[in-house]
């Protein structure tokens, strides 16, 4: 599932993070997307630094302007270029101003709190209408494992980091479990509406702004849909400032649409987007043990075992419960891609997986790549004496282990 989540697990003072793959959106897609599903937005354009920008600018007539550098991370505000520009988003009611701000950004990498050290390129500038913003609302549908389905959650209080708002002022939080075969009672709307604090027209307004934003969640197979802020401006109007859209990776093959816009030029190692092109998760860390794993538990204990028995990770890959031979061998490509790796360890426990496949994989892939790096490797479950046999009569020099302690060992001694 994709999920904007990430677990972390601290173990002997090192934190692993493992990635839940999700499909990634700039705010100009997002609200897109919620504009063609009748949400309302603020009025916007995109620019790209190419000679189109000129004559879109030119016909995009407000009184005030917001210049939005367009990267996947938060705090662009206070953010900083390498080229010494400062803040990734401002607002100006001169039009000839537009253009500047869009060029010092564009081609420049942002540098905020949520970015690497090096900053984000900036490839787009979203440039919308500005708007007088009277009150800020939070407004969140998205699947909820303990209602077993999808859930509202509304706050008058928006704006702000909703979790702050949830320990320190829990009252002001409410909580809508809905029906994902029908649209959303019209009297729930209104209670969902005045409890946001809406008075007058707006409330109609704002329950049909939820309604719409109810459609496109299911319409997209969305997981979740958080407004913050779903505003209220001095001209009476709802709209939705700010969008974060988190989507099913398994509906992948009806909204062929939607995930093609995936962005990935922003990730920080293209070793990631390399992996997640195949279905595989990397993540890289400062070891020489190169480590390809079946499951997020599974990759937390080698990595683990390899600090006891005296080693580094250098890596890990999660080939998942779904794997295919040639997804192994292009993990085995991956691995061996990081010039750090002196040693690979396979520890892979097989009940969805099949060792065999595994196996074999390990086995085409040490060939094709010559590979060069003592291989450790720990088969359990499913075909494994099968899987054992495929590695024996391979003629490669690879190390077989009887459980995840002599694996490591294994590893860590045959790099000394």
């Amino acid at each position: 599932m994709s999920f904007l989540l990430k677990a972390a697990v601290t173990a002997r003072n090192i934190v692993y993070k493992v990635p839940v793959r999700h499909l990634n959106l700039l705010e100009f897609q997002s609200k897109d997307l919620l504009q063609k599903y009748g949400v309302a937005i603020q009025q916007f354009k995109v620019l790209d630094n190419s000679k189109a920008d000129a004559e879109v600018v030119k016909t995009f007539e407000y009184p005030e302007y917001v210049v939005k550098a367009q990267i996947l991370a938060g705090g662009r505000g206070k953010g900083t270029f390498d080229n010494g520009f400062k803040g990734g988003v401002h607002i100006t009611s001169n039009k000839s101003e537009v253009l500047s701000l869009s060029q010092k950004m564009i081609g420049n990498r942002l540098i905020t709190k949520q970015t690497p050290k090096s900053g984000i390129m900036v490839n787009k500038v979203m440039v919308a209408r500005s708007v007088n913003i009277t009150r800020e609302t939070y407004l969140c549908i998205l699947l909820d494992r303990e209602h077993n389905g999808p859930v509202l959650i509304a706050s008058p209080a928006g704006g702000v980091d909703i979790e702050a708002v949830a320990e320190e002022t829990p009252e002001k939080i409410k909580t809508v479990p809905l029906d994902i075969d029908q649209p959303i009672p019209e009297a729930t709307l209104v209670e969902v509406a005045k409890f946001l604090e809406f008075k007058g027209d707006a409330v109609k307004r704002c329950a049909a702004e939820i309604q719409k934003l109810y459609t496109l969640f299911k319409a997209v197979d969305a997981v979740q849909i958080e407004i913050n802020p779903l505003a209220e401006t001095d001209k009476g109007e709802v709209i939705s400032v700010d969008a974060k859209l988190n989507f099913d990776d398994n509906a992948e093959f009806r909204q062929k649409d939607i995930f093609s816009m995936d962005i990935t030029e922003e990730e920080s190692d293209p070793r990631e987007v390399e992996a997640a092109k195949y279905n595989l998760n990397y993540v890289a860390m400062d070891g020489n043990i190169g480590c390809l794993v079946n499951g997020a538990g599974l990759a937390m204990a080698t990595m683990d075992i390899i600090k006891l028995n005296g080693g580094e990770p250098a890596n890990f890959l999660d080939v998942g419960g779904g794997v295919k031979e040639d997804q192994v061998a292009k993990a085995f490509e991956i691995l061996t891609a990081d010039p750090k790796v002196k040693g690979i360890l396979v520890n892979v426990f097989g009940g969805i997986v099949n060792c065999a496949t595994i196996a074999n994989g390990i086995v085409a892939a040490s060939k094709k790549l010559q590979l060069n790096v003592p291989l450790v490797v720990r088969l359990e479950g499913t075909n494994v004496n099968q899987a054992r046999e495929i590695l024996k009569n391979s003629g490669l020099p690879i190390q077989t282990a009887s459980d995840l302690d002599d694996a490591a060992h294994k590893a860590v001694a045959a790099l000394k």
